[in-house]
């Protein structure tokens, strides 16, 4: 009896040395791959605001990536006034360490939304959003914008790229979605980006945005073309949700305070 009593005590403390050292190779694993893993996230970033730009080379190497995000100035915009923050107002040294989705749970850095507002169903929105401009010669040329918002089975994260008159678009990509591969999964689709190049997010008068997704279509004669974009087949509600989170993004809510101060040269 003495003996099993034994083998048993044996049995568990050498169980107990394995989780522990296990535990141990594991948290060290951790530790030293989280440079790596934070410096592949931001490379991801910086591809998709490149792409959304229309200035990711095809197969460019992480060296080429930064060199030509490098060229982008990285600010912080109060949503609410269009004025630029300082980074420290919010906590960070420098704008990229600023993070808004974070902010946005946080409810002194953000503000709840009425449902009756909320076309992008994102429920919170942070005060302070993180924006990329990019000038030449002393010319604003680009502003890429983050953009996200609830499609049908989960919340799209993207960007949206504005020409230098702050409303020309030049490019939108979605970088993290669930939606449905092959329906609203097709927002990856190329074919389906491009048709956002070269359309108008304001009207006449640089007002409301008036973006739309037509369903079926968008026919050669059809009015407004400048607005209107083709629905994803199949994907109503995935289609819906993009359009609703675009429009919101580019509303009163969202950066057109700051689009409209971009435009008449007070920022």
């Amino acid at each position: 009896m003495a003996k099993a009593k034994e083998t048993v005590s044996r049995t568990l403390m050498v169980a107990l040395v394995l989780s522990v050292a296990f535990s141990v190779v594991v948290s060290t694993a951790a530790v030293m791959l989280r440079p790596a893993q934070i410096q592949n996230q931001n490379l991801d970033i910086r591809s998709n605001i490149l792409a959304a730009a229309g200035m990711l080379k095809e197969g460019a190497t992480a060296e080429e990536i930064e060199e030509t995000f490098s060229r982008f100035d990285v600010r912080l915009v109060d949503l609410d006034s269009g004025d630029y923050v300082d980074p420290g107002a919010v906590g960070v040294k420098e704008p990229m360490k600023y993070d808004m989705y974070k902010a946005a749970s946080d409810p002194s850095m953000s503000i709840d939304i009425p449902a009756s507002e909320d076309k992008a169903g994102i429920k919170r929105r942070p005060n302070v959003a993180k924006i990329y401009t990019l000038s030449e010669n002393g010319e604003l040329v680009r502003v890429v914008l983050p953009i996200h918002g609830y499609g049908l089975w989960s919340t799209l994260y993207g960007f949206v790229s504005l020409e230098g008159d702050a409303n020309t678009i030049e490019g939108l990509g979605f970088y993290d979605h669930a939606e449905t591969p092959g329906l609203g999964g097709e927002v990856d689709n190329p074919r389906w980006k491009s048709q956002w190049v070269g359309k108008e997010v304001y009207g006449d008068e640089l007002k409301e945005p008036q973006i739309r997704l037509v369903k079926g279509g968008v026919g050669a004669g059809a009015s407004d073309k400048e607005h209107k974009v083709d629905a994803l087949s199949g994907a109503t509600l995935t289609s819906r949700g993009v359009e609703q989170l675009v429009n919101y993004w580019m509303g009163d809510r969202g950066f057109a305070p700051y689009l409209k101060k971009l435009r008449e040269g007070e920022v």
